[in-house]
């Protein structure tokens, strides 16, 4: 370390006395003319696929953010602004939308992104064959919900190339979100020529052609996902970082450490047991995120078919002293599903709508005792509860494991799986409790509570409720906002009185960031984006 420390010294000084001959070239990129443009940064666990169409997690969605873009983006602010599209109009009342893209957008093999290529995407999402988890986000498109539930042809579907520059959008109803909609990835253009003539076109780096600021350029499974400037992007300017290594390390000594030796420039998840210690230092961000940390309960798997006994789970747990002394990261205890953050007419969502959920362990006992009864049991099944590998899962399991023993006489068992394997194990419905995390896509209640409509494919609880999803309809199609918000609150209480699941706490994030890099974004419902981040020391 000393030995370094006088390297550093010696570069220093010579930088000033280069700075001071003249160098103005380097004082006018911020110091980063001789810098190595690159850095690493923790994923934490494989992507389970790097398709636009296939992707449901974060952890894809963070890379798929880097290396594609849409006929939106996002500035550095976190405000909508337009991406491939280089103007848009609307008309029939705000129902249809005709988009010009950008005469410089490209693909990484400098050949032009296309109409075409979005009509592709689109309606390949769309595809029942395609199976795509997130299809029911297009669902606000002409045709889009009859073609993807096999009532309707793909020809009805109303997204259209007028030519290569030009895309025609029906909607079935006008949508004041619409722009920030299509920010997600779900919505990316893939290279149509491409991917007709092979359809795994997105399992290697081999053959894989994208149009973000980013190009995918290795991927070793389970160990690291390599992406380098695409100089193809139209505003390549912008980006300063050569290369982003995305490392899968999800054990948090192991991360934090590997942070600690250089190794790993920013980790997420910062380890509970070290928040107190590092909270106060230069490298340590912690930032608020439009989420819900819970537990989904599987309401076809006894013991939690029964309402009373899923409302007991639910009253015998203590938020507040997790987020206090399990988390430790800023959380703020949930007692309903959409998280605070989303602005209405009547102030925030959350704020008006108040609590569902109310800690009452004496009341917990009494409804575990009568749905018990109920269901003829004296003796209530084994209860699994259900995580993705990871430290901080699994210290809030084992609080929620000693809470239910402590306060409900029940002792549950807790089990751990990878992330793909748990991904696949919570969409076959082979659980009783498993924890989930949910994003807004974007900061509206809606995509909160789209989570849990009957057929979204998200909604892994078995719960099905015909006025819930009747009010999600309606809101998604009132144009009086205040109505809107009322539904969404209405919706919202449906869910609550049901309780498919238990809400936990509302997120935040918890990052470790080398002060060497400037100009990372944090978005409220996104991990960093590094599109303007620049390392501006070695």
């Amino acid at each position: 370390m000393k030995k370094w420390s006088l390297l550093m010294a010696f570069v220093l000084v010579l930088s000033s006395i280069l700075g001071a001959c003249g160098s103005k070239s380097n004082t006018a990129s911020g110091g980063t003319k001789n810098v190595k443009q690159e850095m690493t940064v923790n994923a934490m666990t494989e992507p389970p696929s790097l398709d636009p169409a296939l992707a449901t997690d974060t952890t894809s969605g963070w890379i798929l953010d880097h290396i594609f873009e849409g006929l939106y983006t996002r500035d550095k602010k976190g405000n909508v602004v337009k991406g491939v599209a280089k103007s848009v109009k609307k008309s029939d009342g705000g129902k249809t939308y005709t988009f010009t893209l950008r005469d410089d957008a490209k693909w990484s093999d400098g050949s032009k992104v296309t109409a075409q290529d979005f009509e592709y995407a689109w309606k390949h999402v769309l595809d029942p064959s395609t199976a795509s988890s997130f299809a029911f986000y297009m669902y606000y498109i002409k045709g889009a919900e009859d073609y993807n539930k096999g009532k309707g042809s793909v020809d009805n579907v109303g997204v259209k190339a007028l030519d290569d520059k030009t895309l025609q959008v029906q909607l079935t109803a006008p949508l004041g979100y619409f722009d920030k909609l299509l920010t997600m990835w779900t919505f990316y253009p893939v290279k149509k020529d491409l991917a007709e003539k092979n359809k795994n076109w997105a399992a290697s780096p081999a053959q894989y052609v994208s149009d973000g600021p980013f190009k995918l350029s290795d991927w070793k499974h389970n160990s690291q996902v390599v992406i380098t400037k695409n100089n193809q992007y139209y505003d390549k300017n912008a980006v300063s970082l050569k290369k982003v290594t995305f490392k899968m390390v999800n054990d948090g000594t192991t991360y934090y450490q590997m942070y600690k030796t250089g190794d790993l420039d920013m980790i997420m998840n910062v380890p509970t047991d070290v928040i107190n210690s590092v909270k106060n230092s230069k490298d340590y961000k912690q930032t608020s995120f439009f989420g819900t940390y819970m537990y989904m309960f599987n309401v076809k798997k006894a013991p939690f078919t029964n309402a009373k006994i899923r409302k007991a789970f639910a009253m015998a747990i203590d938020r507040k002293a997790i987020t206090k002394n399990v988390t430790q990261a800023g959380e703020t205890p949930a007692y309903a599903m959409v998280p605070p953050g989303a602005k209405t007419d009547k102030g925030d969502f959350r704020k008006t709508g108040g609590n569902y959920v109310k800690e009452n362990v004496q009341e917990a006992k009494k409804l575990l005792k009568e749905g018990m009864k109920e269901e003829g049991w004296k003796t209530l099944p084994q209860v699994t509860l259900i995580y993705n590998t990871d430290d901080n899962h699994k210290k809030i399991a084992e609080a929620v494991q000693e809470m239910y023993k402590k306060n409900l006489g029940i002792d549950i068992k807790i089990s751990n799986q990878e992330w793909k394997t748990y991904l696949d194990t919570t969409k076959q419905g082979n659980y009783q409790m498993a924890r989930m995390g949910w994003i807004g896509i974007f900061v509206d209640p809606t995509v909160i509570l789209d989570f849990y409509l009957g057929d979204s494919p998200n909604n892994e609880t078995g719960w099905k409720n015909s006025k819930f999803d009747s009010l999600i309809a309606r809101a998604k199609v009132e144009q009086n906002e205040s109505k809107r918000y009322e539904l969404l609150h209405q919706a919202e209480k449906v869910l609550m009185t049901d309780m498919p699941f238990m809400p936990v706490y509302f997120y935040t994030n918890t990052y470790m960031v080398s002060p060497k890099y400037k100009d990372v974004v944090y978005y409220v419902n996104r991990y960093p984006y590094l599109k303007w981040a620049k390392k501006t020391a070695e």
